[in-house]
Protein backbone atom coordinates (compact mmCIF):
# COMPACT_ATOMS: atom_id res chain seq x y z
CA UNK A 1 0.00 0.00 0.00
CA UNK A 2 1.35 3.40 -0.87
CA UNK A 3 2.02 5.72 2.02
CA UNK A 4 1.89 9.48 1.90
CA UNK A 5 0.95 12.18 4.33
CA UNK A 6 -1.00 15.41 4.08
CA UNK A 7 2.21 17.44 4.08
CA UNK A 8 3.51 15.35 1.21
CA UNK A 9 0.43 15.55 -0.98
CA UNK A 10 1.12 18.74 -2.94
CA UNK A 11 0.73 16.71 -6.13
CA UNK A 12 -2.93 16.27 -5.26
CA UNK A 13 -3.72 19.71 -6.67
CA UNK A 14 -2.42 18.85 -10.13
CA UNK A 15 -4.21 15.51 -10.10
CA UNK A 16 -7.43 17.17 -9.02
CA UNK A 17 -7.20 19.56 -12.00
CA UNK A 18 -6.62 16.62 -14.35
CA UNK A 19 -9.61 14.83 -12.86
CA UNK A 20 -11.78 17.87 -13.41
CA UNK A 21 -10.80 17.91 -17.10
CA UNK A 22 -11.55 14.20 -17.44
CA UNK A 23 -14.87 14.57 -15.63
CA UNK A 24 -15.80 17.44 -17.94
CA UNK A 25 -15.68 15.07 -20.90
CA UNK A 26 -18.17 12.63 -19.40
CA UNK A 27 -21.52 12.78 -17.70
CA UNK A 28 -21.09 13.63 -13.99
CA UNK A 29 -22.21 11.23 -11.27
CA UNK A 30 -25.72 11.60 -9.87
CA UNK A 31 -28.10 9.42 -7.94
CA UNK A 32 -28.75 7.25 -11.03
CA UNK A 33 -26.67 4.11 -10.71
CA UNK A 34 -26.81 0.57 -12.00
CA UNK A 35 -25.26 -2.75 -11.07
CA UNK A 36 -22.96 -4.88 -13.16
CA UNK A 37 -23.20 -8.65 -13.33
CA UNK A 38 -20.54 -8.81 -10.61
CA UNK A 39 -22.73 -6.75 -8.28
CA UNK A 40 -20.57 -3.60 -8.48
CA UNK A 41 -22.41 -0.30 -8.89
CA UNK A 42 -21.72 1.86 -11.94
CA UNK A 43 -22.41 5.52 -12.67
CA UNK A 44 -24.45 6.61 -15.72
CA UNK A 45 -21.28 6.55 -17.85
CA UNK A 46 -20.74 2.87 -17.08
CA UNK A 47 -17.74 3.51 -14.81
CA UNK A 48 -17.63 1.62 -11.52
CA UNK A 49 -18.91 3.82 -8.70
CA UNK A 50 -17.33 3.47 -5.25
CA UNK A 51 -19.19 5.28 -2.47
CA UNK A 52 -17.32 5.96 0.78
CA UNK A 53 -19.12 7.38 3.80
CA UNK A 54 -17.12 9.75 6.01
CA UNK A 55 -18.24 10.33 9.61
CA UNK A 56 -15.97 12.75 11.48
CA UNK A 57 -16.57 14.04 14.99
CA UNK A 58 -17.91 17.49 14.10
CA UNK A 59 -18.28 19.87 11.19
CA UNK A 60 -17.39 22.81 13.44
CA UNK A 61 -13.75 21.72 13.85
CA UNK A 62 -11.32 22.72 11.07
CA UNK A 63 -9.24 19.57 11.55
CA UNK A 64 -12.16 17.55 10.22
CA UNK A 65 -12.74 19.99 7.37
CA UNK A 66 -9.11 19.37 6.44
CA UNK A 67 -9.69 15.61 6.69
CA UNK A 68 -12.70 15.97 4.39
CA UNK A 69 -10.59 17.89 1.86
CA UNK A 70 -7.97 15.15 2.01
CA UNK A 71 -10.61 12.47 1.38
CA UNK A 72 -12.09 14.33 -1.58
CA UNK A 73 -8.65 15.00 -3.10
CA UNK A 74 -7.57 11.38 -2.70
CA UNK A 75 -10.87 10.16 -4.16
CA UNK A 76 -10.14 12.22 -7.29
CA UNK A 77 -6.57 10.94 -7.53
CA UNK A 78 -7.54 7.29 -7.07
CA UNK A 79 -10.47 7.62 -9.46
CA UNK A 80 -8.01 8.54 -12.21
CA UNK A 81 -5.44 5.92 -11.23
CA UNK A 82 -7.97 3.07 -11.04
CA UNK A 83 -10.45 4.14 -13.76
CA UNK A 84 -13.32 4.30 -11.28
CA UNK A 85 -15.58 7.00 -9.86
CA UNK A 86 -15.04 7.43 -6.10
CA UNK A 87 -17.59 9.52 -4.24
CA UNK A 88 -17.23 10.79 -0.65
CA UNK A 89 -20.49 10.95 1.32
CA UNK A 90 -19.98 13.44 4.18
CA UNK A 91 -22.23 12.41 7.10
CA UNK A 92 -20.66 14.31 10.00
CA UNK A 93 -22.82 15.89 12.76
CA UNK A 94 -22.58 19.68 13.26
CA UNK A 95 -21.11 19.19 16.74
CA UNK A 96 -19.85 16.16 18.64
CA UNK A 97 -22.64 13.64 19.06
CA UNK A 98 -21.78 9.94 19.32
CA UNK A 99 -25.42 8.90 18.90
CA UNK A 100 -25.69 10.88 15.68
CA UNK A 101 -22.48 9.25 14.46
CA UNK A 102 -23.87 5.79 15.20
CA UNK A 103 -27.06 6.64 13.30
CA UNK A 104 -24.99 7.88 10.34
CA UNK A 105 -23.00 4.62 10.24
CA UNK A 106 -26.19 2.55 10.31
CA UNK A 107 -27.75 4.64 7.54
CA UNK A 108 -24.64 4.33 5.36
CA UNK A 109 -24.60 0.55 5.87
CA UNK A 110 -28.29 0.36 4.93
CA UNK A 111 -27.47 2.37 1.79
CA UNK A 112 -24.92 -0.34 0.94
CA UNK A 113 -21.98 2.02 0.58
CA UNK A 114 -18.66 0.44 -0.32
CA UNK A 115 -16.79 1.61 2.78
CA UNK A 116 -16.90 3.91 5.81
CA UNK A 117 -14.22 6.01 7.50
CA UNK A 118 -15.03 7.32 10.99
CA UNK A 119 -13.49 9.29 13.87
CA UNK A 120 -15.15 8.02 17.05
CA UNK A 121 -16.42 10.48 19.63
CA UNK A 122 -17.07 7.54 21.97
CA UNK A 123 -15.68 4.13 21.07
CA UNK A 124 -18.15 2.21 23.24
CA UNK A 125 -21.17 3.81 21.58
CA UNK A 126 -19.88 3.31 18.06
CA UNK A 127 -18.50 -0.22 18.31
CA UNK A 128 -21.89 -1.89 17.80
CA UNK A 129 -22.73 0.31 14.80
CA UNK A 130 -19.32 -0.39 13.25
CA UNK A 131 -19.69 -4.14 13.82
CA UNK A 132 -23.17 -4.15 12.32
CA UNK A 133 -21.85 -2.35 9.22
CA UNK A 134 -19.00 -4.85 8.81
CA UNK A 135 -21.43 -7.74 9.26
CA UNK A 136 -23.43 -6.28 6.36
CA UNK A 137 -20.33 -6.39 4.18
CA UNK A 138 -19.21 -2.75 4.56
CA UNK A 139 -15.51 -2.39 5.48
CA UNK A 140 -14.78 0.27 8.09
CA UNK A 141 -11.58 2.14 8.92
CA UNK A 142 -11.08 4.63 11.77
CA UNK A 143 -9.08 7.85 11.86
CA UNK A 144 -8.08 10.25 14.64
CA UNK A 145 -10.03 8.40 17.35
CA UNK A 146 -10.22 4.62 17.19
CA UNK A 147 -12.73 1.96 18.23
CA UNK A 148 -10.09 -0.70 18.92
CA UNK A 149 -12.52 -3.41 20.05
CA UNK A 150 -14.65 -3.11 16.92
CA UNK A 151 -14.38 -4.97 13.62
CA UNK A 152 -12.78 -2.04 11.82
CA UNK A 153 -9.82 -3.28 9.81
CA UNK A 154 -7.43 -0.35 10.38
CA UNK A 155 -6.90 2.91 12.22
CA UNK A 156 -4.88 5.85 10.88
CA UNK A 157 -4.28 8.45 13.52
CA UNK A 158 -2.03 10.04 16.03
CA UNK A 159 -0.03 7.88 18.40
CA UNK A 160 -1.84 9.50 21.29
CA UNK A 161 0.61 8.41 23.96
CA UNK A 162 3.40 9.97 21.92
CA UNK A 163 1.34 13.12 21.36
CA UNK A 164 0.86 13.66 25.09
CA UNK A 165 4.56 13.02 25.68
CA UNK A 166 5.67 15.46 22.99
CA UNK A 167 3.40 18.22 24.31
CA UNK A 168 4.79 17.96 27.86
CA UNK A 169 8.37 17.53 26.63
CA UNK A 170 8.11 20.76 24.63
CA UNK A 171 6.40 22.53 27.52
CA UNK A 172 9.20 21.51 29.88
CA UNK A 173 11.75 23.28 27.66
CA UNK A 174 9.87 26.56 27.81
CA UNK A 175 9.33 26.21 31.57
CA UNK A 176 13.06 25.63 32.13
CA UNK A 177 12.23 22.18 33.52
CA UNK A 178 10.45 23.48 36.61
CA UNK A 179 6.97 24.41 37.80
CA UNK A 180 3.40 23.17 38.01
CA UNK A 181 1.30 22.35 34.97
CA UNK A 182 -2.38 21.88 34.21
CA UNK A 183 -3.76 19.65 31.47
CA UNK A 184 -6.69 20.69 29.29
CA UNK A 185 -8.24 17.33 28.51
CA UNK A 186 -11.35 17.67 26.32
CA UNK A 187 -14.26 15.23 26.44
CA UNK A 188 -13.95 12.76 29.31
CA UNK A 189 -14.07 9.21 27.99
CA UNK A 190 -12.83 9.95 24.49
CA UNK A 191 -10.40 7.06 23.88
CA UNK A 192 -7.72 9.05 22.06
CA UNK A 193 -7.72 11.86 24.63
CA UNK A 194 -7.47 9.40 27.52
CA UNK A 195 -4.26 8.07 25.98
CA UNK A 196 -2.89 11.59 25.49
CA UNK A 197 -3.46 12.33 29.17
CA UNK A 198 -1.57 9.18 30.12
CA UNK A 199 1.27 10.10 27.76
CA UNK A 200 1.44 13.58 29.29
CA UNK A 201 1.50 12.23 32.82
CA UNK A 202 4.13 9.62 31.95
CA UNK A 203 6.37 12.26 30.40
CA UNK A 204 5.85 14.61 33.35
CA UNK A 205 7.22 11.92 35.65
CA UNK A 206 10.55 12.20 33.81
CA UNK A 207 10.95 15.85 34.87
CA UNK A 208 11.71 15.83 38.62
CA UNK A 209 11.25 19.57 39.15
CA UNK A 210 7.83 19.66 37.51
CA UNK A 211 4.49 18.37 38.76
CA UNK A 212 0.79 18.26 37.91
CA UNK A 213 -1.51 20.61 39.78
CA UNK A 214 -3.72 18.82 42.32
CA UNK A 215 -6.86 17.86 40.39
CA UNK A 216 -5.07 19.48 37.46
CA UNK A 217 -6.71 17.55 34.61
CA UNK A 218 -9.48 19.82 33.37
CA UNK A 219 -12.12 18.23 31.15
CA UNK A 220 -14.06 20.53 28.90
CA UNK A 221 -16.76 20.68 26.28
CA UNK A 222 -15.05 20.59 22.89
CA UNK A 223 -16.59 23.90 21.87
CA UNK A 224 -14.12 26.82 21.64
CA UNK A 225 -15.95 29.22 23.92
CA UNK A 226 -16.68 26.54 26.52
CA UNK A 227 -13.06 25.37 26.48
CA UNK A 228 -11.87 28.96 26.93
CA UNK A 229 -14.21 29.28 29.91
CA UNK A 230 -12.64 26.15 31.42
CA UNK A 231 -9.17 27.70 31.15
CA UNK A 232 -10.35 31.01 32.64
CA UNK A 233 -12.11 29.29 35.54
CA UNK A 234 -9.04 27.15 36.25
CA UNK A 235 -6.80 30.22 36.35
CA UNK A 236 -9.17 32.08 38.66
CA UNK A 237 -9.51 29.09 41.00
CA UNK A 238 -5.76 28.48 41.12
CA UNK A 239 -4.22 31.95 41.05
CA UNK A 240 -0.45 31.80 41.07
CA UNK A 241 -0.40 27.99 41.07
CA UNK A 242 -0.25 27.19 37.33
CA UNK A 243 3.04 27.77 35.48
CA UNK A 244 2.17 25.97 32.26
CA UNK A 245 -0.68 24.50 30.24
CA UNK A 246 -0.44 21.23 28.33
CA UNK A 247 -3.44 21.37 26.00
CA UNK A 248 -3.96 17.92 24.52
CA UNK A 249 -6.50 19.49 22.18
CA UNK A 250 -6.50 23.03 20.91
CA UNK A 251 -10.20 23.82 21.47
CA UNK A 252 -9.93 27.20 23.28
CA UNK A 253 -7.48 28.49 20.67
CA UNK A 254 -10.15 28.26 17.97
CA UNK A 255 -11.69 31.47 19.34
CA UNK A 256 -10.39 34.96 20.11
CA UNK A 257 -9.21 36.17 23.55
CA UNK A 258 -9.12 32.61 24.92
CA UNK A 259 -5.92 33.24 26.93
CA UNK A 260 -6.69 36.69 28.29
CA UNK A 261 -6.75 35.21 31.80
CA UNK A 262 -3.35 33.54 31.36
CA UNK A 263 -0.37 35.70 32.48
CA UNK A 264 2.52 36.08 30.05
CA UNK A 265 4.85 34.10 32.32
CA UNK A 266 2.60 31.01 32.02
CA UNK A 267 3.76 28.85 29.12
CA UNK A 268 1.37 27.05 26.77
CA UNK A 269 1.92 24.16 24.37
CA UNK A 270 -1.11 22.84 22.52
CA UNK A 271 -2.05 20.03 20.21
CA UNK A 272 -3.13 20.99 16.67
CA UNK A 273 -2.00 23.93 14.57
CA UNK A 274 -5.13 25.35 12.98
CA UNK A 275 -5.23 28.84 11.43
CA UNK A 276 -6.69 30.52 14.52
CA UNK A 277 -4.14 28.76 16.72
CA UNK A 278 -1.30 30.06 14.59
CA UNK A 279 -2.28 33.59 15.60
CA UNK A 280 -1.68 32.71 19.28
CA UNK A 281 1.71 31.30 18.34
CA UNK A 282 2.59 34.43 16.39
CA UNK A 283 1.56 36.67 19.31
CA UNK A 284 3.72 34.77 21.79
CA UNK A 285 0.80 33.62 23.97
CA UNK A 286 1.53 30.03 22.89
CA UNK A 287 5.08 28.71 22.67
CA UNK A 288 4.60 25.67 20.42
CA UNK A 289 1.87 23.77 18.59
CA UNK A 290 1.90 20.04 17.83
CA UNK A 291 0.11 19.43 14.53
CA UNK A 292 -1.57 16.17 13.61
CA UNK A 293 -1.82 14.95 10.03
CA UNK A 294 -5.46 15.97 9.74
CA UNK A 295 -5.37 16.24 5.94
CA UNK A 296 -3.83 12.77 5.87
CA UNK A 297 -6.72 11.41 7.93
CA UNK A 298 -8.71 11.79 4.73
CA UNK A 299 -6.11 10.78 2.14
CA UNK A 300 -4.81 7.75 3.99
CA UNK A 301 -8.16 6.26 5.04
CA UNK A 302 -9.60 6.61 1.55
CA UNK A 303 -6.45 4.92 0.26
CA UNK A 304 -6.88 2.10 2.79
CA UNK A 305 -10.53 1.59 1.87
CA UNK A 306 -9.94 1.62 -1.89
CA UNK A 307 -7.14 -0.92 -1.51
CA UNK A 308 -9.53 -3.12 0.47
CA UNK A 309 -12.44 -2.64 -1.95
CA UNK A 310 -10.54 -3.09 -5.22
CA UNK A 311 -7.68 -5.38 -4.24
CA UNK A 312 -8.80 -6.95 -0.95
CA UNK A 313 -5.52 -5.71 0.52
CA UNK A 314 -5.11 -5.03 4.23
CA UNK A 315 -2.26 -3.14 5.92
CA UNK A 316 0.42 -5.22 7.62
CA UNK A 317 -0.37 -3.49 10.91
CA UNK A 318 -3.91 -2.24 11.57
CA UNK A 319 -2.57 0.63 13.72
CA UNK A 320 -0.93 3.18 11.44
CA UNK A 321 0.50 6.22 13.27
CA UNK A 322 0.43 9.58 11.55
CA UNK A 323 3.41 11.95 11.84
CA UNK A 324 3.40 14.86 14.28
CA UNK A 325 4.74 18.28 13.34
CA UNK A 326 6.02 20.65 16.02
CA UNK A 327 5.35 24.20 14.84
CA UNK A 328 7.25 27.15 16.35
CA UNK A 329 7.78 30.78 15.37
CA UNK A 330 11.50 30.28 14.87
CA UNK A 331 12.97 27.92 12.34
CA UNK A 332 13.86 24.52 13.84
CA UNK A 333 17.23 24.17 15.51
CA UNK A 334 19.17 21.69 13.33
CA UNK A 335 21.01 20.47 16.42
CA UNK A 336 17.85 19.02 18.00
CA UNK A 337 18.11 15.22 17.76
CA UNK A 338 15.49 13.69 15.42
CA UNK A 339 12.58 11.87 17.02
CA UNK A 340 10.71 8.99 15.37
CA UNK A 341 7.55 10.11 13.57
CA UNK A 342 8.09 13.75 14.61
CA UNK A 343 9.24 16.66 12.46
CA UNK A 344 9.60 20.40 13.05
CA UNK A 345 8.55 23.38 10.97
CA UNK A 346 8.58 27.15 11.27
CA UNK A 347 5.23 28.91 11.54
CA UNK A 348 5.50 30.74 8.21
CA UNK A 349 6.37 27.52 6.37
CA UNK A 350 3.51 25.56 7.92
CA UNK A 351 0.78 28.20 7.55
CA UNK A 352 0.52 27.85 3.77
CA UNK A 353 -0.81 24.32 3.96
CA UNK A 354 -4.12 25.52 5.34
CA UNK A 355 -4.94 27.38 2.13
CA UNK A 356 -4.90 24.02 0.37
CA UNK A 357 -6.57 22.03 3.13
CA UNK A 358 -9.47 24.45 3.60
CA UNK A 359 -9.69 25.20 -0.15
CA UNK A 360 -9.11 28.94 0.25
Amino acid sequence: MKRHTGLGSIAAIGCAILFALVAGCSKPSDSSTSSTNSGATTNPSGIRLIRIGMVAKSESNDVFQAAHSGAVDEAKNLSIANHVDIEILWRTPPDEDASAQADAIRELADEKVDGITVSCSEAARLTTAINDAVDKGVPVVCFDSDAPDSKRFADYGTDDMQCGQVIVRELAKYMNEQGTIAILAGHEGSPNLTLRIKGAEDELAKHPNMKLLDNGVFYNEEVPEKAAETVTQAMLSNQGKIDGWAMIGGWPLFTDHALDSVPSNVKVVSCDALPKQLAYLRSGQVQALVAQDCYGWGTQTVDLLVNKILNNQLPDNPKIPNPLTIVTVAKPDPNIPPEPNVRRMALDDFAGYWDQWLKK
